[in-house]
């Protein structure tokens, strides 16, 4: 396939390159700084700026699909204004090129913990994380509504973190998946990207918000 990628310098959208390009599909990742991605077969680096959606539109125009790890930065100051903004302009671009496929990696922090009580909710939430999720579920949101594309949103797990590869996980809908004894369910980024693909390859969550763990 042919896939555009956002986000692909970014802890999750570097694993998703690794996945795509191991697979053998012809990915073209957006970047504002083309040079932090080193030359891979396959991979075809296009500079854009994901705040405008005629830069989008113009990256990716051709694709078979679009993944976006879009994130401006957990220690950015604007990061809820950001996030909105650059899925706005992702969305603009991908109906201007007529790439109606995307999936969306967003939070855990708009799983639901109890009817009508998400994650982000919580007094336990972490500070530093929320408006980051705030944004992320304002996104989800926006999806819902969405019908002119073809959209999935992804939450990762509580637990996402560096690790091998197993290739096996478990996959949820709108609650988080329950883990050992009275530890969080997690994934390693390395499984996160393989469902990724994995959901790009044999589309299961169309239209739909999804989340796996191990």
């Amino acid at each position: 396939m042919k896939i555009a990628l956002i986000g692909a310098t970014g802890f999750v959208g570097s694993a998703v390159l690794t996945e795509l390009l191991s697979r053998g599909h012809a990915v073209t990742a957006l970047a504002r700084h083309p040079d932090k991605l080193s030359p891979a077969q396959g991979l075809t680096v296009v500079r854009a700026d994901v705040l405008d959606a005629a830069q989008v539109a113009a990256a990716v125009s051709g694709q078979d699909a679009i993944v976006s790890a879009y994130n401006p930065g957990w220690s950015e100051p604007r990061i809820h204004a950001l996030f909105g903004q650059g899925y706005e302009a992702i969305l603009a671009g991908a109906k201007q090129a007529g790439v109606k496929r995307l999936l969306a990696v967003g939070g855990a922090g708009s799983l639901e913990i109890a009817p009508g009580v998400q994650l982000v909710d919580t007094p336990q939430f972490p500070a530093e994380w929320k408006q980051g999720a705030l944004a992320a579920r304002d996104l989800l949101t926006r999806l819902r509504g969405e019908t002119e594309l073809d959209w999935s949103f992804l939450s990762p797990p509580i637990v996402l973190a560096p690790g091998e590869r197993s290739g096996r996980y478990r996959v949820g809908a709108d609650q988080p998946l329950p883990g050992q004894g009275d530890q969080p369910a997690g994934i390693s980024v390395a499984d996160l990207a393989v469902a990724i693909a994995d959901e790009i390859e044999r589309p299961q969550h169309v239209r739909q918000r999804f989340t796996v763990a191990h």
